[in-house]
């Protein structure tokens, strides 16, 4: 395997921590997902080569079409369930009201499962937006609202649960 940029290298580590339960966190498996998730995205690709300030809309395409496989693949597993939450679906969505309220749907949707995953996608964007700057308020936001998050998650699932809680 010769050098990846370092944003493919990225995505790939990603993919394999994702997909360990495939992949077995074998990195030759892991660029095949890679390989297919990219392929399904080449029309913005090439968006992006001619236009390098598209690299952020591609990385939120990645992410999305990497949630939306995972989806499909926990869809066919019966004894595992899996939930994603998108924190930039609407303005309101990262704000610790309407957080908790999407949360605990989640979480009650994951509530009669022994094995789940919840994916929590797009939660640094929403509190601190690419296109503006990081200030101490906004990343002391971020970082009390990952606190929110594994702390309403610890509390809400059982412990005979085993929950993976991820962020993307």
């Amino acid at each position: 395997m010769s050098a990846l940029p370092r944003d493919d290298l990225r995505r790939l580590h990603f993919i394999n921590a994702l997909f360990a339960h495939v992949t077995g966190h074998d990195l030759y498996l892991a660029e095949q997902i890679k390989g297919a998730i990219t392929f399904s995205l080449t029309e913005l690709a090439a968006q992006t080569k001619a236009h390098p300030e598209f690299a952020a809309k591609y990385d939120a395409g990645f992410n999305a079409a990497a949630a939306d496989l995972l989806a499909k693949l926990f869809a066919d597993l019966p004894r595992r369930g899996f939930f994603h939450w998108d924190a930039a679906l609407t303005p309101a969505s990262a704000t610790p009201l309407f957080a908790r309220a999407e949360l605990m749907a989640g979480l009650r949707h994951l509530a009669p499962y022994r094995e789940s995953t919840l994916l929590v996608t797009n939660l640094r964007p929403a509190l601190i937006p690419p296109s503006r700057r990081a200030t101490p308020r906004r990343q002391r936001d971020y970082e009390e609202a990952l606190a929110f998050v594994r702390a309403l998650t610890a509390a809400r699932t059982a412990r005979t649960a085993d929950l993976q809680l991820l962020f993307l």
